[in-house]
């Protein structure tokens, strides 16, 4: 299937998604559902003043700021517990209770701790998402290449270089997936911190429009954030996954 075809295949997709949705908001005729149209204008206001690109930069800063501490110390733990056994009996059942412990609770307890700060709000996102990462990448290094392992002892590599050239390309799938699962959450649990505690960013604008019953302004700022967030994936995590995987045949 030609890149063109797969485009245009997307394109007829989401054209259809558009007129069913245009298509319920004639049948229900009601401001609870608004068309595309709509949207559009509520988009195209929010834009022409300003608040939709300041909200949704605040927002972006926001969950870089997440998702690299999130990666970063989700990583390095699931690493260290994928390569021991003991460590990963030990400290795997923290995982277990931090997976399982909703994430609103993690939101409330960091404002209550730390007050309601830009280091809160990171911290609160950070720790729902840092147990995720390390779950995958605990699994991905536990699945590493024993055979390729023993070439690094036999030809007495160095500890860093076995870690760049042997043990990393080999847990890019697992970061990539990790990466863009991660993606998805972080913003997703921003909303909600900056619902809770924030007095800007895109969450504080949904919080603003919901107070108002302007559904439009919601749907608006929800379609937003959420081509933002595909054109990352599209400009930054696949280039970066294609040449991460460049050694793979």
């Amino acid at each position: 299937m030609s890149t063109a075809f797969r485009l245009l295949l997307t394109a007829a997709s989401l054209l259809a998604l558009a007129l069913v949705w245009q298509a319920g908001a004639w049948w229900i005729a009601s401001p609870l559902l608004p068309g595309p149209g709509a949207v559009l204008a509520a988009m195209e206001r929010e834009a022409a003043s300003g608040a939709l690109q300041d909200n949704i930069a605040i927002t972006l800063a926001r969950v870089a700021a997440s998702f690299i501490i999130a990666m970063v110390v989700g990583s390095a733990v699931g690493i260290v517990l994928g390569q021991s056994r003991q460590l990963n009996e030990m400290f795997g059942p923290w995982l277990i209770v931090l997976l399982n412990m909703p994430a609103l609770v993690i939101i409330i307890l960091c404002y209550v701790w730390f007050g309601l700060t830009e280091v809160a709000a990171i911290t609160a996102v950070a720790i729902n998402k840092i147990p995720n990462v390390a779950v995958t990448m605990r699994e991905g290094a536990a699945a590493l290449s024993r055979d390729l392992d023993e070439m690094a002892r036999v030809y007495r590599l160095p500890a860093l270089k076995t870690l760049r050239e042997v043990t990393l390309p080999q847990l890019v799938p697992f970061f990539t997936a990790s990466a863009r699962s991660g993606l998805a959450l972080t913003w997703k649990i921003v909303l909600v911190v900056e619902l809770l505690g924030r007095s800007n960013g895109v969450g504080f604008a949904l919080q603003t429009a919901f107070q108002l019953f302007d559904v439009a302004t919601v749907l608006a700022y929800a379609l937003a954030f959420t081509v933002v967030v595909q054109l990352i994936e599209i400009a930054l995590l696949q280039p970066w996954e294609r040449w991460a995987n460049r050694w793979r045949r």
